[in-house]
Parts: C-alpha cells; structure tokens; sequence
C-alpha cells in the first residue's frame, strides 16, 4: 500500500512496484488509508512522512501497535536524523529519502518480503510446536490427571525446578514439554536427557561438556547439554540413576547456574530451567546413601505426581480412540472403531507399562486388524486381560470372559478349530456351540 498525497509520485512508485508483481493499494490522505487497512490488511506500507491529515512517524506507532505484523517504510522529501531514529524507534522498517532512493525502493521490498515470510514460518512452527506439546495434548478427565495438569499448568510460567514422579510410560516427557512450551522460554531449546542410558563419566561429559584433550577420544571442544539448554530447559530423566558425584554438580547448577566442564578449572554460566523426572521414590533412595538429600529437597520444590493408567482407567477409551485416529491412517483399509470387548478386555489390564504399553497395543493390533474395527482377536496373544489375580474380574461378567478367553485362544492357534478345543480342555462340537453363542466369527 502507498500512502502519498503527491499524486505523480503516487502513481509512478506504484505502477513500477506492480511491474514486479505486487498488488498495489493507493491512498491520498491517512483517513482513507486506514479504512483500507481495516477492510484489507496489506503485507508492507510505503508511507510519506508529511501528509494533509497527519504525520507519517506517528502513522507508524499507531498501525504497529494495531497490527504488529505490517512492515512500514517511510518515505521523506525532506530527511532528517530526528525523524528518521524516531520512525524506527516507532517500529518503521526503513525511512528512505524521495527521489534520491527510487531505485533502493525494490530491493528493499524485496528485503521486507522475505523478512514477513521468515515471520510467518516462524509463527507456523510455533503453532505446530503449540499444537505438538501444549496442555491439550495431555488427555484425560479424571480427577488424578486433571490435578496434575493443574499444577503443571501454574508451575509453567515460572523459573521454578520441577520433579515429575511416576511409573514409566506415564507421560513424564510430555509434561515436562508442556511445561517448558508453556513457559517464556517456549522459544528457547528444550533438550531431554535419560540418566539411566550412560555410565558416570560419559553422562559427565554430556551433561557438563569437556575439553579438547581432557581425556583419551576427546579431540576437540564439546558443549555440554547444560550449556546447549541455556535460555531453555533441560529435561533429566531417571535423575534417581545418576552417579552420586554428579549429583554435587547438579546441585551446584541449580543453586548458582555454574558448571565447570570435564577438563576445565574455569567456571562456565548457563540460565537453565531444570525439569527432573523419576520413577523411583527419592527419599527411599536418600536413606539408603544413593541419593544426595540436599539435592533432593532442591529438586522436591514442586513435585507433580503423575497416576499410574491403573488408577484412571476412566481415561482409557479417550486415549485409545485418540491412539486409533493417529494410528488408523496408516491401516489398509482404515480402522474406524473399537468394540466393546475390545474396550472391556483394555479396562481389566493391568497396565504396567502405562500410557507407552496403551499406545503400543493400539498399534499393534492396528497392524494384524483385518477388518474396520478392533476387536478382542486382534489383542497380542500375551495380553493378560483374564488374569485370576486380577481385581478388576467383576467389572467383567462371566460370559464376557468366556467369551474374550475363546476368542484369544483361537488367535493363539490361528483360528485352528481343533487345536483351540484341546487347549480349553472341551469337545469340538461344544467349542462350535459357544462360538455361536457368542457370535465369534
């Protein structure tokens, strides 16, 4: 958009800027110029400085602050340095000089162009990032699952050290993501660490970084995690499993934001936000001599403890229909649904591996499923929904069991009629009579 009140000058600048592809809007006066932008946002505005209605350098910090996203380039018959650092101090692009700059007009479109586009990519990835990891994606409603986002959801927007407890597979990771993106270093690196995957010194090294020659293999400099984290949030999972003379040097991090690398006898500063996760009960760990106490209380500051999917088994048909949409596309023919007995045998498990054992056996049933919806035959052969030892059997009746129990047999045996009676310990014709009873194909 051109906002001149110079009509010659107007209608050249825009005749040779539409030459080159873009569409143009013409405006005299800033009243007409703000009715247009009102009714059709444009990407960049050439505006004069001096205008019958208005100020040009006042124009700029009235429309940035309405509509952040407009590049504005200011243009001058007359330049001065007061202006022109009080235009950029107002938001303008650029504050260029009539006439004299005619020929920079295009290539500084061309600058304003690719600058509006790197921001909108940038927005579209923060959109993903937030569509990825944000609070919405933690699914649930029942009250453990809620309380816990609550807490995540209030702790997010501070600098606070956070420890998530829980068995694995309960979704510690995709806390501790929801809390760093929810947070104001949303835009800085979130970098995860599994404690228990290395040895003392390897875990050292990548934690705290070493020196080139500091020890045999190190042949060059090396960035800590620590330090890669800085501006964001590290993420330490299984911090229960690091070595006890590493735990000094955490401490020492979270207390002063210091470190010194492998090698080093300088100290080297990072602003990083901590992020603990475990499975294990630190204080037990803390009296048995593995766990430093200090430590521990500095990281039990603000403790979300996240339930085990055996204590919310309400939630289980939300995130198996959520697991089945994201899986489901890649089936041929697509998976549309899940039985009820699918459903009632997910309901009686026991659920040891959590939400990461839900989503695998959503998977993997997906990838033997023959038909549009899941079924019980479907289930891996070791799915133990028909344990004794089960509490959960009565919210299961006896024909449900009898029935789920067939069916699992027979996807045991490949569907081996004879070799399934044998192994229920019942005659041929009785197993015939049941699986019509049943209604199992």
């Amino acid at each position: 958009m051109i906002i001149d009140d110079e009509d010659k000058l107007r209608n050249l600048l825009s005749r040779i800027i539409r030459l080159e592809g873009f569409n143009v809007r013409e405006s005299s006066d800033l009243k007409t110029a703000r009715k247009i932008i009102e009714k059709d946002l444009p990407d960049v505005i050439l505006c004069d400085v001096k205008l019958p209605d208005g100020n040009g350098v006042d124009f700029v910090l009235e429309t940035r602050s309405r509509h952040p996203t407009v590049e504005i380039i200011l243009l001058t018959a007359y330049g001065n340095i007061a202006d022109g650092v009080q235009a950029i101090k107002n938001g303008a692009y650029d504050y260029i000089t009539k006439g004299d700059d005619n020929e920079k007009i295009i290539p500084l479109l061309n600058r304003v162009i690719e600058k509006i586009h790197l921001k909108n990519r940038v927005t579209r990835l923060e959109k993903q990032f937030k569509k990825n990891y944000d609070f919405d994606n933690i699914l649930g409603e029942s009250p453990l699952i809620l309380e816990a986002v609550s807490l995540a959801k209030k702790v997010a927007g501070t600098d606070a050290t956070v420890l998530l407890m829980g068995e694995t597979g309960t979704g510690k990771e995709v806390f501790a993501q929801a809390i760093h993106y929810g947070s104001k270093r949303r835009v800085h690196p979130f970098v995860a660490l599994n404690c228990s995957t290395l040895n003392k010194e390897l875990l050292e090294s990548e934690l705290f970084g070493h020196k080139e020659g500091s020890f045999t293999g190190a042949t060059k400099e090396k960035k800590g995690l620590i330090e890669e984290a800085n501006t964001g949030t590290l993420f330490l999972d299984e911090i229960g499993e690091m070595h006890i003379e590493l735990q000094a040097k955490l401490l020492r991090v979270l207390e002063t934001r210091e470190f010194i690398k492998v090698g080093d006898t300088k100290t080297s500063k990072a602003d990083v936000r901590i992020i603990a996760a475990t499975n294990k009960l630190l204080l037990n760990e803390v009296n048995a001599g593995k766990f430093r106490e200090d430590l521990y209380y500095r990281l039990n500051a603000f403790t979300i403890i996240l339930p085990a999917l055996r204590e919310r088994k309400s939630d289980i048909p939300i995130l198996a229909n959520h697991f089945l949409k994201v899986y489901a596309e890649k089936t041929n023919p697509p998976v549309k649904s899940i039985s009820m007995d699918f459903m009632d045998a997910l309901k009686i498990h026991d659920w040891k591996g959590n939400i990461r054992e839900l989503k695998n056996i959503i998977e993997r049933s997906l990838i033997v499923s023959n038909g549009s919806e899941l079924t019980t035959a479907d289930l891996p052969m070791e799915f133990s929904t028909n344990d004794s030892k089960s509490n959960n059997l009565s919210a299961f009746d006896l024909a449900g069991v009898e029935k789920l129990h067939i069916q699992r047999v027979l996807n045991h045996t490949r569907n081996n009629k004879s070799e399934t009676a044998r192994l229920l310990n019942i005659g041929l014709s009785t197993l015939y009579r049941k699986m019509e009873e049943y209604n199992i194909p």
